[in-house]
Formats: structure tokens, sequence, C-alpha cells
């Protein structure tokens, strides 16, 4: 049996497909004798576009594979392919989505939709002529109608080849609509694929019995038959190191290899530790697979080198969904004591304190997403984030002292949010301008497997399937709402003119973010302030009496008035009566108001926190004083045994 493992359009061109390579070194591991074929048909179809599209560059590629998501837009342009009609629902695709599109976007859609067919046909062509007799496709976003119309058409070339389907898009009632609903897919891959992949094609080889592959779904006939799932979920010393040679050797061929420069992408771990317990309300990551699994740090930290070493690439991009903070005194303090400049980029928890932050950056981690979607305590608790506005605030304001690259939106729409929560954010945004902004400002999309999907008693009871869906495909409701990931439902929460604000807020403060400046050195009997926001009048200001200076140090962490005034008396910088009479509040809250008016500190829900980041003189002299890495080589040592 030969297997072709494939990759379709509109996977990221910069990235191998982590999926494929753990099933590619899955299958080598079981069964050896059998030879596998990776097939990057993601990046044939970008030089299809150069060849089809005047002065096509990444951001056309990368406008089907990130931007378009909540449009469908890659999905639509596939779909002519998937019912063999080149003017497939081109009417209602402009209907639908011709407003919102620039006229170049609108005609780079047109264009390719009436292409794809040819395209299709050319690839199925060569996946035939290789003599695959299995072919395994990994659906992820925008993977899923290109790969039904692959597989559709490979049936059509050669009936004898078998086709598998599996990856994000597969989870769950997914997999069972995709797979009842196109007869051209033989199986659906429900949940993660280490194990039930192996055994589907050990049985195959030996025409063994299907029912007993996990989440398996096949045919009895012309039925549908759909395995239960199971809770067996892969060990971490399972988890396979990828193989990623045949990204690296397709990729030397292509003219489009010029458009990027590749990543590799690594895992440590999968699930959620925080969402075992308190999965976060809006989302619909993980799917049937939430417990959290990570790998020995000795090995996480062997396949990173090997990885690079292998294949000369120092750039990294981890889909944990979040860090291992056992990691931080093992992974991390020996990726700070290697010799390799990494340049790593990870999911993390906004609440991290800044030497945690120090270590990410030692390691090679230069581009962080928090996860922080709110700046209002109140929203973030609907949103299930344990944390805090202010502590938001602090992650930004530390990452930009580091040089930490920051990911992240700002998100609205949840029930039982009210304006004031926003307007208090929206009103102190230009105090924030010299921080990383949020890429944008969106409405929450209601996710499958999201508790907001789950329990419709939150606020979304009323749901159908996005309306990208029925655009693409031709299938009966029921199908469709068991095939969709992403619905519609009412909107809740703020207004729309609060939403525009909000969005107008966030838009002017990326537009100021890269020539504004708020920073403090702090030369111990006085702190001074350097200041270049549009929005404040002021340049300079320097704080000398021992008040200020309490108080602004302590405001390095999220501190209430009372705690602030507890902190002067116990300093003694209260008097004997306590200065006003009043515990030193009256004290502390003048402070408050002169620094909120000069954009020095955020308040949220009686929280308070200075924005000044450390001045880039202080930041090195911090670094020099630092302790050597030696000091600590014999407690990593110990940790990674």
């Amino acid at each position: 049996m030969k297997i072709c493992l494939v990759s379709m359009p509109w996977a990221a061109l910069d990235t191998p497909s982590l999926a494929l390579g753990i099933l590619a070194r899955r299958i080598k591991d079981e069964l050896p004798e059998l030879d596998v074929d990776l097939r990057y048909v993601n990046i044939a179809s970008a030089e299809w576009m150069a060849a089809v599209v005047e002065d096509c560059s990444l951001s056309d590629y990368n406008f089907f594979s990130l931007k378009s998501y909540f449009m469908g837009c890659g999905d639509w342009v596939f779909s002519s392919a998937l019912y063999d009609d080149p003017g497939w629902r081109v009417q209602e695709f402009e209907d639908q989505l011709g407003q919102r599109l620039s006229s170049a976007e609108r005609d780079l859609c047109l264009r390719l939709h009436d292409l794809a067919p040819e395209f299709i046909d050319r690839q199925a062509q060569e996946v035939v002529a290789s003599g695959a007799d299995l072919v395994g496709f990994t659906s992820t976003f925008q993977q899923n109608v290109a790969s039904l119309a692959m597989a559709k058409r490979l049936k059509e070339l050669n009936p004898s080849i078998r086709s598998v389907l599996g990856g994000a898009n597969c989870d769950g009632p997914q997999g069972e609509a995709l797979h009842r609903s196109f007869p051209a897919v033989d199986y659906v891959v429900r949940g993660e694929g280490e194990y039930a992949f192996p055994e589907l094609v050990s049985r195959l080889l030996r025409d063994g019995d299907l029912r007993e592959v996990p989440g398996l779904c096949w045919r009895r006939g012309e039925t549908s038959v759909a395995n239960p799932m199971t809770d067996r979920l892969i060990a971490p010393s399972k988890m396979p190191m990828p193989e990623y040679q045949s990204y690296f050797e397709r990729l030397e061929h292509m003219s489009v290899s010029t458009w990027f420069e590749p990543r590799l992408v690594i895992e440590a771990a999968r699930g959620c530790w925080w969402g075992e317990k308190h999965h976060c309300t809006f989302c619909g990551l993980n799917g049937s697979a939430m417990t959290f699994r990570s790998k020995e740090p000795a090995t996480f930290l062997h396949e990173l080198e090997t990885l690079a070493q292998t294949h000369k690439v120092l750039d990294f991009y981890a889909v944990d969904n979040i860090l291992d903070m056992g990691y931080v005194n093992t992974v991390l303090a020996s990726l700070a004591m290697g010799p390799n400049d990494f340049r790593i980029q990870y999911e993390i928890k906004s609440n991290m304190q800044f030497h945690q932050l120090e270590q990410l950056l030692a390691a090679g981690i230069v581009t962080v997403q928090p996860g922080i979607e709110s700046l209002n305590t109140n929203v973030l608790n609907l949103m299930n984030k344990g944390v805090n506005g202010p502590q938001n605030v602090r992650m930004l304001r530390d990452a930009e002292s580091l040089g930490l690259s920051v990911a992240w939106n700002y998100l609205f729409g949840f029930p039982q949010e009210t304006t004031a929560q926003y307007v208090s954010v929206i009103s102190q945004m230009p105090a924030l301008h010299h921080l990383c902004a949020p890429g944008g400002a969106s409405r929450i999309a209601l996710e499958r497997f999201s508790p907001f999907f789950d329990r419709p008693e939150l606020g979304f009871s009323d749901r159908r399937p996005h309306r990208q869906y029925g655009l693409i495909y031709d299938l009966p409701d029921e199908n469709l709402a068991d095939l969709a990931f992403l619905f519609e439902t009412e909107d809740q929460g703020i207004s729309k003119a609060v939403a525009d604000e909000l969005e107008r807020a966030v838009a002017r403060w990326a537009e100021q973010h890269m020539k504004s400046i708020l920073n403090y050195t702090d030369l111990e009997s006085s702190i001074k302030l350097v200041s270049s926001r549009s929005a404040f009048d002021w340049q300079e200001h320097t704080l000398t009496t021992p008040v200020e200076l309490l108080l602004f140090r302590e405001l390095d962490q999220p501190r209430t008035p009372t705690s602030l005034a507890r902190s002067l008396a116990h300093a003694g910088l209260l008097g004997d009566d306590g200065e006003d009479g009043n515990g030193g509040l009256d004290v502390v809250t003048k402070v408050l108001d002169d620094w909120s008016s000069l954009g020095v500190v955020f308040n949220d829900t009686g929280r308070y926190i200075h924005v000044a980041t450390h001045d880039e003189n202080q930041m090195q002299c911090r670094i020099q004083q630092s302790p050597g890495v030696d000091e600590n080589q014999e407690a990593v040592d110990h940790a990674l045994a």
C-alpha cells in the first residue's frame, strides 16, 4: 500500500503541516514497510495563483488563509470544483459578500473560482500517477472544500483509490456530517489521529474489522457508520517529532519560496490546563480533547534542537494552546543557556509576572499571544478568563518594556456586558498608545464546542449555521447544522454605536503606537517620566516627594486606593493622625486623580496600575545586573534529568 498525505489550500505557506508530519512519522514507526508520500498542494496552489493572477503576492494567498475565514471565501473558491460548475453560486457570492470585499479581493475570488476545477484536476492527476492507494487529507479552517473536491476527483479518475479525512474540521458531529454528505470520502477520523489512523491502515491491509477503530466514520454498503469517540487521548510520550523534510524538498522547486521565510511548527502540549477547570465561555478550541498533556522537558528540547539543526531554521511557531508553566524553570532556563538564537511564538496566560516574561525572552520567545481579549474586569469575568483588566494592562506594559511582541484582539458582544464597561476603557486608551495595540476589535463568533454553544442558557439560545455554509455547500439544513463550526446568533451586549466607537479607538491606538512613548527612569531620589503621546500636552514630568515615589513603585502591580493608603501609613508617610483624617485615602485619591489626568495610570473596577514602561537605559542596566546563567545551571540540569 502506498499512502499519500496531502495538505490542501488554504494551509499557511510559511509552515509545514504538523498534522501530516506527525502522521507520517507514526506510520513509519508502526508500519515501516509502507511507502508514505507527503504532498504540499497548498504550495502548488500559490504557484498556480502566481501564474493566473497578475502581481500576485503572499498577501493575496493570506487573504484566503488568514483574513477571510469568517466570510468563507477560501472554501467558496473551490466549491466550483466540488460541484463541477465554474459558475457555482456566483450571483449569491456577489449578493452576500460583494459589498464586504474590496474590488481586488472580489476579482481575485471570482478569477480563482472560475479556474479551480482545472487546478484540482491537475493535482488529482498527479496523485493518481504517483500510484497512491490511500490518500489522507488534513482539514483545519478553510481546507474543507479543496480537500472534498480533490477526493471527489480522485474517485472519478480511479475508483480504487480510497480517501480519508481528518483534522479539526472533522471533530465530533462535523466528521459525521462530512462523511454522510460526501460519498467520495471513504473514511473520516474524528478526534486525535495518532492511534486511529495507523489502526485504520493496519486493518485495511488485512481486510480487518473497522468497527473497533475509535471515532472512525466508514461505510457499510451505502450506509455511513460512525464508531463511538474514544476517551483515550494520546500520551505525551507517544506524540512523535514531526517529519518536515518533504515540505522543504517541495519548497526548493517553487518560485513562491521567495515570498516568505519558513518557520517550523513545534508542539509541546495539547489541551488547556486552564480550560479543564475554567473553560473560556467563547472558546471552541480543543473540541473533544481539552485534557492538558505535555511532553517531558528533555524530550521537547531534543525535538526543538533536532528540527532546527536538520532544517537550518531557528524560527518556530508553537501550537500549544497554553504554555506549561512547569517549563519556565526547565525548558526556558535551558534554552536561555543554549547556543541557539531561537525566535519562538508561544501562547501564554496574561497574568505572568515580569520576571517570568524575562525568562521567556531569554529563551528566545519573542512573540506571545496572551489571550488578553479585554481590559475590563467585569467583561473578563463574563469570559471566565481568570484575570482582571489591570493585569492585562500590566502584561502589555511589561512586554513593551522587554521588547516582546504581543498578539491580541479586543472582543465584545458578551451577554450581560454594559456600555459603561467599554466607555471606561475607551476613555483611557489614549494613555495606552505606547503599548502594543490590539490587532482589531470584533464581536465574538459563536463556535461549536464553546460553553456558549453547549449551554444556550448562557445567552445564545437562537443559533443557525453561519451564512457562509449555505453559500458554499449544497446540503440539507440538518447536515449544515452538524458540519458547521461557526454559527450566527442574535447580537448580545453593547450596541452597534458603542462597538463602532470601540473599533475607532482601537484603530487610533494602532495608528499612534509607533510614535508614542511613556517611559520612566527610577533615580532612587526621583522618578523621571517621558511622554510623546498625542493626547497629552506634557513631555517630561518628575516625581520627587516620598509619597509620589512610594505610590508609583507600589503601582507596578494592580492596587486599590485602600491598599495604597495602608502602604503610606506603614512607611510613616501620613503623620500621626493619618494626615487627612481619612487613613490616607484623600492623599492617595488626589495623586491618582492627577496621574489619571496625565495618563500615567490605568484604573478599572477600583484597581490602579501605572502604565509607564522602563526606560531603555534602565532596562539595559537591569539586564547587566541580573545573575549569570551559569549560577542556574545545576538547578536546570536537575529539573531536566
